[in-house]
């Protein structure tokens, strides 16, 4: 990675040798970027970065390698983006489930199919029917639900990856969770490079009914996270322990970047 997508060198985030980057500031620069390698069919992987992904990543050598495979990363969860003004290299909140309808509108506009890995399969069609209700115009090329248990570096996620090179879509929503989903995206940036791979978390869900996202207020507060452990305490506080035991090492990195 490099921070060619950025106006100035790309945000750190994470201790040495564990270190990833926001590679990506705006909003705007992103679609810009992305509607150049539709127009050129060149593929890309999109992740968003949180602080779960970063208590994560010095434990998993494969995830760090996947995230570090990625072309374009953008800062997903508010603590991020208050490390990046600390470190005075702001980067704008773009959180994976919020980035789906934007480019499935430029999907549309190009023309360009799309496909839906990850979930349930009651989630893929649900999603896909809010998808093209809201967007009539769009083409859903392949949609597929791995089962419990799945393996992004197996022999079912390269039969998913053939099929999907296969299938006409120019850029495949990789719902899996962190880190299959990065790891998957990954693999299929190196096996389909001509697709798009954009992580998007529990996107898909909420887009089908099947979870329920914070409300707009508890979003433009900052409150997300409270939402999603109060939804799911059991998964979520532990979870967000690890995180916030991250935060001082994090705050030190960003007043250095300063």
């Amino acid at each position: 990675m490099d921070g060619r997508y950025l106006a100035g060198p790309a945000v750190k985030f994470g201790k040495t040798p564990h270190t990833v980057e926001v590679n990506v500031a705006t909003r705007s620069g992103l679609f810009q970027t992305i509607r150049s390698k539709f127009a050129a069919t060149s593929g890309f992987c999109l992740a968003t970065l949180n602080l779960d992904h970063l208590s994560k990543l010095p434990a998993d050598p494969a995830f760090l390698a996947a995230y570090r495979a990625h072309d374009l990363i953008v800062a997903d969860g508010r603590p991020v983006v208050w490390l990046s003004r600390i470190a005075r290299q702001p980067v704008e909140l773009m959180p994976g489930s919020d980035m789906i309808l934007p480019l499935c509108w430029l999907c549309s506009e190009m023309e360009i199919p799309i496909a839906l890995v990850g979930s349930s399969d009651a989630a893929l069609a649900g999603a896909a029917s809010a998808l093209t209700k809201q967007i009539p115009t769009l083409k859903i090329a392949y949609a597929h639900a791995p089962p419990l248990g799945f393996d992004p570096q197996g022999p079912e996620a390269d039969a998913i990856l053939a099929q999907l090179s296969q299938s006409g879509a120019g850029l495949c929503f990789v719902a899996l969770g962190a880190p299959k989903q990065e790891i998957f995206a990954a693999r299929g940036r190196s096996q389909v490079p001509a697709m798009g791979f954009a992580s998007i978390g529990a996107g898909l869900d909420f887009l089908s009914g099947h979870q329920q996202r914070a409300p707009m207020v508890m979003r433009k507060m900052g409150l997300e996270w409270l939402w999603r452990m109060l939804q799911s305490p059991a998964r979520m506080v532990p979870r967000y322990a690890k995180c916030f035991a991250i935060l001082p090492g994090l705050l030190v990195q960003a007043l250095r970047q300063r």
